[in-house]
């Protein structure tokens, strides 16, 4: 399934810096923005920085953490060199010959490189302490309204649940169950609605997607509360 990308952009002192991610874990940011801060020529920014040997190392370390596909021995050939008079990098170069993951370079006209936002704050810290406090800040208000959007869907997702489930429930109150059963015979009702949706679901997920893992909770008989005709279930 492709993944959505969802774009923001930090305000730092000034200057407009982007930032996408595509699951709200891992974000990546524009050190071609950041660089900017600094020079007209971004890309000559971001290759001098990345000349250093102990940029080198960090990024080699970086990889090593988060990327199985990692090549060391190109990076070993790349920390040997780095910091010569003769030693050339840039990100593109870096990727090819490593694999890396941690900067992207994009092409186009809303390209430019790109890095996790562990890379980029490193970046931001070469390029000026004060610039990285920025950075900072404006990114903590976009994690704090990105958290409060997810808490906020979370929550209204949890009352349609419980309001779908009170429908169901009320609807087999009144057209399933006699008026003569006991409290335990209407609890088994209950539980057989429960159980034919469970089958219901699943039939339709093995349709879908040739599989039978269903995130839902097979029910048993259990009292009901009275005053509503709502179920307690189990999970």
């Amino acid at each position: 399934m492709r993944k959505t990308l969802i774009k923001e952009t930090i305000h730092a002192n000034g200057i407009d810096i982007g930032i996408y991610t595509t699951d709200f874990q891992n974000e990546f940011i524009s050190l071609t923005d950041i660089a900017k801060y600094k020079s007209d020529d971004p890309t000559a920014v971001i290759q001098n920085w990345m000349r250093n040997r102990d940029v080198i190392e960090f990024l080699g370390l970086w990889e090593s953490l988060h990327n199985p596909d990692f090549k060391p021995l190109e990076f070993e050939g790349f920390r040997n060199q780095a910091g010569a008079n003769a030693f050339t990098m840039s990100p593109k170069k870096w990727i090819d010959a490593t694999q890396a993951i941690g900067i992207i370079s994009k092409s186009g006209r809303y390209g430019g490189t790109f890095a996790h936002s562990d890379i980029a704050f490193e970046f931001a810290s070469w390029i000026s302490p004060e610039f990285k406090l920025y950075i900072i800040k404006d990114y903590k208000r976009l994690k704090y309204e990105e958290n409060s959007r997810l808490s906020l869907n979370w929550n209204l997702n949890r009352e349609i649940s419980k309001l779908n489930y009170r429908i169901h429930t009320d609807a087999i109150k009144s057209n399933l169950i006699p008026p003569d059963l006991t409290q335990e015979q209407i609890g088994f009702t209950y539980a057989s609605a429960a159980d034919a949706d469970y089958e219901l679901i699943k039939y339709i997920r093995v349709a879908a997607t040739g599989s039978e893992s269903v995130t839902f909770c097979v029910r048993k008989p259990v009292d009901v509360k009275s005053a509503t005709g709502v179920a307690q279930m189990e999970e």
